[in-house]
Formats: C-alpha cells, sequence, structure tokens
C-alpha cells in the first residue's frame, strides 16, 4: 500500500489531518492499527489542554424516541459558533441526546453529584458487604461507587452504540477532531407517565 493510500485510510478512520495521519504512520512504522492509537494518544494530549479553555457556544440538541414517549433536551458547548455548525459537532451532540434517551441518567458527570447522595450510596454499599472485614468492605464499597457512577453519570457511561467507549471518551474523539472544548452543560429527560 502506498504512503497516500495508508493515509486516506488513516484519515477515514481517525478524521485526524493529512499532516497528522502522515507523521502517525512515519512514527508507527507505516502500522495503520499503531497509527491509529498514536493519533488517539495525541488527540487525548490535545484534549486535555484545550479542556480549561471557555466554551461559550454551542447548540441544545432535541431527540425525540420513536413512539413519541421519551423526550430529550441537551445543551452542548463549544468555543465558537463555526463549531457549533459543524458536521462532526452535530453528529456528537445527536448521540449524546439518543443517550440521555436512552441510558436515563442521573447526572452530567461526578461533580454534579452532592455529596450526601454519594455518602448515602457508600452507606448502602456498607450495609449490603457489612459481614466482610474493614479493608475489604471499603474495597468493595469503592467498587460499587464507581459502577454507580458509570450508570448516573452520563460522561461515564458506556456508549449505547459501542460499550467499549465510555461517553467521555467520545467527547475527547470528537475534540481531537474539531480542535476546540466541548462541555456537555445540562439536559431534560422527559418520559410520557413520569412522576415529578
Amino acid at each position: 500500500m502506498s504512503l497516500m493510500d495508508a493515509v486516506k485510510k488513516l484519515r477515514f478512520k481517525t478524521s485526524a489531518g493529512m499532516v497528522d495521519c502522515k507523521d502517525a504512520l512515519k512514527e508507527s512504522g507505516g502500522d495503520i492499527d499503531k497509527a491509529v492509537e498514536i493519533l488517539r494518544k495525541k488527540g487525548i494530549a490535545k484534549a486535555a489542554k484545550k479542556a480549561t479553555r471557555i466554551a461559550g457556544q454551542g447548540v441544545i440538541e432535541s431527540y425525540i424516541h420513536m413512539g413519541n414517549r421519551i423526550g430529550v433536551l441537551v445543551e452542548v458547548n463549544c468555543e465558537t459558533d463555526f463549531v457549533a455548525r459543524n458536521n462532526d459537532f452535530r453528529k456528537l451532540t445527536k448521540e449524546i441526546a439518543m443517550q440521555v434517551a436512552a441510558a436515563n441518567p442521573l447526572y452530567v458527570s461526578k461533580d454534579e453529584i452532592p455529596e450526601d447522595a454519594i455518602e448515602k450510596e457508600k452507606e448502602i454499599f456498607r450495609s449490603q458487604v457489612k459481614d466482610k472485614p474493614a479493608e475489604v468492605t471499603e474495597k468493595i464499597v469503592n467498587g460499587k461507587l464507581e459502577k454507580y457512577f458509570s450508570e448516573a453519570c452520563l460522561i461515564e457511561q458506556p456508549f449505547i452504540k459501542d460499550p467499549n467507549v465510555k461517553i467521555k471518551d467520545l467527547i475527547t474523539q470528537t475534540i481531537a477532531t474539531i480542535g476546540e472544548n466541548i462541555q456537555i452543560k445540562r439536559f431534560a429527560r422527559y418520559e410520557v407517565g413520569e412522576e415529578f
């Protein structure tokens, strides 16, 4: 396979720029799978740098599930209105809205969970394993707490279309592709017959 064909294939797989793809292929010795990994690592590093930048633009995306029984509104922010109109950004917002409809998270992230709610969960988990030694109990409680976060927090949830990817990873991949900070600000989920 020629270098240009490899670059095209890598760009198709990752949506990275030509120069980045070419550099990753050189670094990986022409191995496309290794090049994908290199680009993902660089993307995560780039995303971490961008995370401190202000995301003051964005969109409110809506999603109505088949049968019109579940509806979602989600606000996803980016840095510029130009990116807010970008296809990759809009695709991400639709995926996030569908995630909220399907997985019914309670919070956007761990930071939103009130401390007393976390303590209440820990109490419940401790009562479930009260017969175990103290050091074992704490390990089990911490494990159960992480599982709780992966169910209750949107960005910690496994992506409904690919359970190997968390929502925060999906966001990081999109940040690496479009080059701007992206944040989920808030969401609302409505279900017919739901009690408030």
